[in-house]
């Protein structure tokens, strides 16, 4: 098998064609617990680091908006607030469980105007060229089998002028916390996804995919590369996770 036909899932090689199938089942086995793993594994702290990256976003009422991988809904919560109910957000995810999370939960908390639900593959987004205003992506884009592809479509459907955003996971910038945060990572989580999630082997991955995930400055290179311009990144909790941010010309 060539090399070109295969890619990583967490630390193993696996076929290109499977990688798909495999994420849809992790994510097939979270989604009930996704928001509490989320609580438990950062302490609260996402819900920060998510409202620090929806704050640097350039929106306003009537724009349209796409959130890839939107997963639960929390970004789009967020910017759904920022823009007062008055606009058009698309939540795009490749998983139809996760989809329907986001779907009651935000039905539950009265934030349904204008929000629509799309199920499909980041790496081939059903949009026409320049459509939104801004694109984001929280905690998804090392899930997709082809970064690169995914990189292209996103900036391909955002409007000259736009706006993408990503919120990721990435690599410890600060060396007094790595050893701390690599503890943590392969000892802890995996352990608290086995006893709340019932599915070790799923934050195992998630864990993995985590390291596999560029460095902070080979991204902003990667966003540069797709076309995107004025690309920079905020480091936030010493580097466990960063908001890149770049905008189409």
């Amino acid at each position: 098998m060539s090399e070109a036909s295969t890619t990583h899932f967490g630390f193993s090689e696996i076929p290109l064609s499977e990688k798909v199938h495999k994420v849809r089942q992790v994510f097939d086995s979270v989604a009930q617990s996704y928001d509490l793993m989320n609580d438990l594994m950062s302490m609260g702290i996402h819900r920060l680091w998510k409202r620090f990256a929806i704050r640097r976003l350039r929106i306003k009422p009537g724009d349209r908006l796409l959130d890839v991988a939107g997963g639960t809904g929390d970004l789009a919560k967020l910017m759904h607030e920022k823009i007062h109910g008055q606009g058009d957000i698309t939540i795009f995810d490749i998983n139809a469980a996760m989809l329907e999370q986001g779907r009651g939960r935000l039905a539950d908390q009265g934030c349904v105007a204008g929000i629509r639900w799309v199920q499909g593959n980041a790496e081939q987004l059903p949009f026409p060229d320049n459509t939104f205003h801004a694109v984001t992506i929280g905690f998804g884009i090392r899930n997709v089998t082809q970064i690169e592809a995914a990189l292209a479509e996103m900036t391909r459907v955002l409007r000259p002028g736009g706006q993408f955003l990503c919120l990721e996971f990435s690599h410890v910038a600060l060396p007094l916390l790595k050893p701390f945060y690599e503890t943590y990572s392969f000892r802890i989580l995996p352990e608290i996804g086995h006893w709340v999630a019932k599915d070790r082997d799923a934050y195992q991955y998630l864990v993995e995919s985590i390291r596999r995930f560029p460095e902070q400055q080979r991204f902003k290179a990667m966003l540069e590369d797709a076309g995107l311009f004025q690309v920079h990144y905020h480091n936030l909790t010493g580097g466990i996770a960063a908001v890149h941010i770049g905008h189409k010309v």
